[in-house]
């Protein structure tokens, strides 16, 4: 059997559709899945118009089930001639069944009666009439909307619902819309309604009305036809994934426009012409073979125009009317130096109760010295000049238009007023990451500026209340802490980011009330943040928990300590075997919470003597291994504690009763041997 159910609603937002389409699937997955529905192959597809589910090889119905009823102990059910007694009579009746039905089945508890009741499946077809619409109503959306008097909410209102099963009509109802059995073409070149009859009658029907259903095709279609008609003008389109993806859920039927601009805008920045392109009309620029931008474009319109030259037009009208307004912009802007605007930034609020603007750039000045002091004294003063100049281009008529070329109109307004190019840049980089796993910056000093910064948002809007909470997160904080700990991580510096955060507290300290323990709170969130970064990555949450929990303070190195944990695990036999060793040194000091010093004088047995000569001669060893980041020699080497431990818990009575200063001796040598195995990992984080 084949089912196809298609969702038509207003135009859906370009950035929703991707997800929506999975969420679709796995929600339609789950659900055959929970019913006992057998299904071959399940698929989704959609335009800004429609959602669509094609899943093929269903059955008929939902598999059979079994239901197995407990009864009474056979001793009581059975007389000692194997005659059923009035209890297995009972059970019998009671279940529909006859006495020949009734099993013995052994169990922990003894032998009991059981009957077997077979229950049929269900129709498939009276199954999806209850389960589709939960299906449907499944699916979460960034914003969802209401529309008139419907109690429903979706991304947009829906205006038809097409649900075939076999070619008949699955009789659900959503938002007021029942389902039948027809769909829509192109909103504008095959509007009307027309009869589907099954799955592939959609497919053809909906190719022959103009929409391409499937994202991977349309996709294809846009990439060729940009390509298509940038080599027509000899050029090469803009290679941006992110661009492609929009576009292509912005359209049922795509088709390329090429069209242009005058030459005299090809004085502007490359980013000024860009960014109108690309963010606000979703144009293609184009350039020349050696990457010089070109005065064209390729636009992808949802529809094949009567008149292309007519339509050309209309595009090229529009984006000189944006790159008019960005060459003003770009001339005015010129006619007052950056550092002028620096004082604009106390008429600017970051927020009521962390200040201006302003007063965000004086306090992370003062923690930027801070880290450059620590990592690069000899670029204090540079440091301190990008501090000045990175948010002053927040006041110029071009980001106020263009928010998206803040730091970018930075460093080209500095490149024009002829500051030093690595100035210039390190204005524009301290915005990298732009997102949690793009580019990072190219230099320390646009590292420094730019960690300085985002730990001053992280930790203002701590002391204040307003951190992440589940899918909320509205400041980006988590993005930021990633983007942190990334540059710390890319750059290799040799600091500790719990003094980052205590010095940026003590310096918010004059603008907020600063809660006791809001520095631990703030390093377990980066710690948090951490730990989903590096299992991102496909290392397992067992060896990172084991590392991070002894260490977190200086994060660049912790990458290779996993590392080389996870080789260690890898290349070892009996690591299982050496972390139940060191659990159970663990079990024994649990509840002691006062530390002893090992004396020799009282070792009273041979295990204690070599266990503790074991120790000095191991301790040694891994303290120098550590010192070089060999981690996986440490480990190697720590292995060799394993037997004269077992050996002392095999042979001496630790927390001995007979003597008190022997029960400390004793826990205070294998309280040493603990903490040289915390100096590599925790070791209880293993479920070993």
């Amino acid at each position: 059997m084949e089912l196809i159910l298609e969702i038509g609603t207003e135009e859906i937002p370009s950035g929703y559709i991707k997800n929506g389409l999975d969420q679709l699937k796995a929600l339609s997955e789950e659900m055959f899945k929970k019913n006992r529905i057998a299904c071959d192959e399940i698929g989704t597809y959609g335009t800004p118009r429609r959602l669509v589910l094609i899943a093929r090889g269903i059955s008929e119905k939902q598999e059979d089930t079994i239901q197995e009823i407990k009864g009474p102990p056979k001793n009581v059910s059975f007389d000692k001639q194997g005659n059923p007694t009035k209890a297995a009579i009972s059970f019998a009746q009671k279940n529909n069944a006859k006495i020949e039905d009734i099993e013995i089945i052994s169990t922990p508890k003894g032998e009991y009666l059981f009957i077997r009741h077979k229950i049929p499946g269900q129709m498939t077809f009276d199954i999806l009439k209850e389960e589709l619409p939960k299906v449907i109503s499944g699916i979460s959306w960034p914003k969802s909307m209401r529309w008139a008097d419907v109690r429903f909410s979706f991304a947009r209102p829906i205006h038809w619902i097409l649900c075939l099963l076999d070619g008949k009509v699955v009789p659900i109802e959503i938002a007021g819309i029942k389902a039948g059995n027809t769909s829509r073409g192109h909103r504008f070149m095959a509007p009307d309604p027309m009869v589907i009859r099954g799955v592939e009658d959609h497919l053809e029907q909906m190719r022959k009305a103009y929409v391409i259903i499937d994202p991977e095709e349309r996709k294809r279609m846009v990439m060729e036809s940009v390509k298509k008609s940038a080599e027509e003008i000899k050029g090469i389109p803009d290679d941006d994934s992110g661009l492609l993806d929009t576009v292509t859920n912005l359209v049922e039927y795509p088709f390329a426009i090429c069209g242009g601009f005058e030459e005299r805008f090809l004085e502007l920045p490359a980013p000024v012409i860009i960014t109108p392109m690309k963010e606000h009309q979703k144009y293609f620029p184009v350039y020349t073979r050696d990457k010089k931008l070109m005065p064209n474009f390729v636009a992808i319109s949802n529809i094949i125009p009567k008149d292309v030259d007519l339509v050309k037009k209309g595009l090229e009208r529009v984006i000189r009317a944006r790159l008019s307004d960005a060459e003003f912009f770009f001339k005015e802007d010129q006619k007052r130096p950056l550092m002028e605007r620096l004082e604009e930034l106390k008429d600017v609020i970051y927020h009521a109760r962390l200040g201006t603007s302003m007063e965000k750039v004086e306090r992370f000045t003062k923690l930027a010295e801070y880290i450059c002091g620590t990592i690069l004294p000899e670029a204090l003063d540079d440091v301190r000049l990008v501090c000045k100049l990175c948010k002053c281009d927040l006041t110029t008529l071009m980001v106020s238009e263009f928010p998206d070329l803040q730091g970018i109109m930075g460093r080209e307004y500095a490149r024009i007023e002829g500051y030093p190019k690595h100035i210039c840049n390190a204005i524009y980089e301290h915005y990298l990451p732009a997102g949690s796993f793009g580019d990072l910056p190219g230099s320390d000093i646009g590292a420094i500026v730019g960690v300085a910064d985002r730990m001053d948002t992280v930790c203002g809007y701590f002391a204040i209340g307003i951190k992440p909470t589940g899918s909320a997160d509205p400041f980006g904080l988590r993005r930021h802490a990633i983007s942190i700990i990334r540059i710390i991580e890319g750059m290799g510096w040799d600091i500790s980011i719990r003094d980052i955060i205590k010095r940026s507290l003590e310096i918010l300290s004059s603008k907020v009330e600063i809660r006791p323990d809001i520095e631990k709170e703030i390093l377990s969130f980066f710690k948090d943040r951490y730990r989903f970064m590096i299992m991102r990555d496909g290392y397992p949450a067992e060896i990172v928990n084991a590392i991070i929990s002894v260490s977190f303070d200086k994060i660049s190195p912790l990458r290779e300590r996993i590392r080389q944990l996870q080789e260690y695990i890898q290349k070892t036999d009996n690591f299982e075997e050496l972390v139940l060793t060191v659990k159970r040194i663990s079990n024994i000091l649990k509840k002691q919470e006062e530390r002893y010093q090992v004396d020799e004088s009282l070792f009273n047995e041979i295990w204690e003597e070599r266990l503790w000569k074991s120790y000095l001669e191991i301790e040694r060893k891994v303290k120098g291994f550590l010192s070089k980041g060999d981690y996986f020699h440490a480990l190697e080497t720590l292995s060799l504690l394993k037997t004269p431990v077992d050996e002392l818990f095999d042979n001496v009575e630790i927390l001995t009763k007979k003597d008190e200063k022997l029960k400390r001796n004793r826990i205070a040598l294998i309280q040493g041997i603990e903490m040289l195995f915390k100096e590599v990992a925790d070791f209880s984080k293993f479920s070993y």
